[in-house]
């Protein structure tokens, strides 16, 4: 019987999760499986991979064979690691505290790693924020010093009516003040 350990989808379109399940090979995608052994979601940042590590040593041990995506899931856990490492003790190669050693090693650098991916996640987003409320603080100068300019062009077209109007009353008013010269009457023409 050809055991494949794989993903069977699950979720609502454009929102798919996936159980990591030990199936047979024939059955279909999201069909009858032997056991589930994990889960991943992809939805999440970063993606949320569990996998039960004992149970996928047992079932590779066993001669499942994982797809390309299970595969990767499987590595990125360190499941591959330890069966690694664990042959390698079965070999004699070294002690299982070795091996123990050596995979807490990797799992504190890889830890380290996601660390630091999510810390530049968090700086690049905060600089974002920042670059966004240093380019809307620009804005709103620009916006505040065009309506002041528009305020002072109305103030100075004000005081130019203003000026332009009292000018004509002076004109006016002294026009009426003026002495009048009377002009003689035409003489009638005959």
């Amino acid at each position: 019987m050809a055991v494949k350990i794989r993903l069977a989808r699950h979720g609502h379109k454009g929102y798919a999760y996936y159980h990591i399940v030990v199936a047979h090979s024939k059955s279909p995608r999201d069909g009858k499986f032997i056991e589930k052994i994990g889960s991943y979601n992809p939805n999440t940042n970063p993606a949320t991979i569990e996998i039960n590590a004992e149970r996928a040593i047992l079932w590779l041990n066993n001669g499942a064979q994982p797809t390309d995506t299970a595969r990767s899931l499987l590595s990125k856990e360190g499941v591959l690691l330890k069966k690694h490492l664990l042959e390698g003790v079965k070999k004699g190669a070294f002690d299982e505290a070795k091996a123990e050693e050596k995979f807490n090693a990797w799992k504190q650098q890889k830890e380290e790693a996601k660390n630091n991916v999510a810390k530049k996640a968090a700086d690049k987003k905060e600089a974002d924020k920042k670059a966004r409320q240093t380019a809307e603080a620009k804005v709103n100068a620009d916006r505040a010093e065009a309506v002041a300019k528009k305020k002072a062009e109305a103030e100075a077209a004000k005081q130019a009516a203003e000026a332009a109007a009292k000018a004509e009353a002076e004109a006016a008013k002294a026009e009426t003040e003026a002495p009048a010269t009377e002009e003689a009457p035409a003489p009638a023409a005959e």
